[in-house]
């Protein structure tokens, strides 16, 4: 389930690509995106950023080891998913797709702990503080809205450590923390009401049994 860097794509060479090979796309890819070259531009700079870490890791025997392995575990259980560029408009379309995909499940039979763990790893420190550098507050909120709709079958114990990331994202946004405290109140009044729901019944069931046997004296 989830997603992997292909740093192979990133720096635009082959798997099979030799560190000489590695060496030289990413002398050609840093020149083209350095933040220097574009004005500090907010893309420029994460696509720079993705491209580092690419050549970082490719480039370091113990690093590309590990990656490897993780890249081979992925294929091998059918997780062809990779992760691209973190930007707002990547979340964005990252969100929209999780949200249509949960908002068919059913409810009673998903999976809610790989759903908690899968936004655990959307919202990351290192991905929050990526998104945050864009300043881009209406698509955020956008995302945090989507996500926001996304977690509702979780209960609000379940979904505590995603609020938690959700308010990071929200920094000191007022208008996108309104948005998450009211979807935590909503959801804490949902599962208040499904707390007491048994008793209710109950109540109701043994009120009408009660009024069936007054009525058959």
């Amino acid at each position: 389930m989830f997603s992997i860097k292909n740093y192979y794509a990133i720096l635009q060479v082959e798997p099979s690509a030799s560190i000489a090979d590695i060496k030289k796309a990413y002398r050609r890819l840093a020149l083209k995106y350095h933040p220097d070259k574009n004005n500090n531009d907010s893309y420029s700079s994460a696509q720079f950023a993705e491209i580092k870490e690419a050549y970082e890791v490719l480039t370091d025997p113990a690093k590309k080891e590990y990656y490897l392995q993780q890249r081979w575990y992925n294929q091998s259980m059918g997780y062809q998913k990779t992760q691209g560029i973190v930007t707002p408009v990547s979340l964005l379309k990252q969100s929209l797709e999780l949200e249509k995909y949960v908002s068919r499940l059913d409810v009673f039979r998903m999976d809610k702990e790989k759903l908690k763990d899968y936004l655990m790893e959307m919202l990351s420190d290192n991905v929050i503080d990526k998104i945050k550098a864009f300043n881009e507050h209406s698509t955020t909120k956008s995302i945090i809205a989507i996500l926001l709709k996304t977690i509702q079958p979780l209960s609000s114990e379940m979904s505590d450590p995603v609020i938690r990331q959700l308010f990071k994202l929200a920094d000191q946004n007022e208008s996108e923390i309104l948005l998450i405290k009211n979807s935590v109140a909503n959801t804490q009044k949902r599962d208040r009401l499904e707390k007491y729901k048994p008793l209710v019944i109950l109540f109701f069931t043994l009120l009408i049994c009660g009024l069936i046997w007054l009525m058959s004296r």
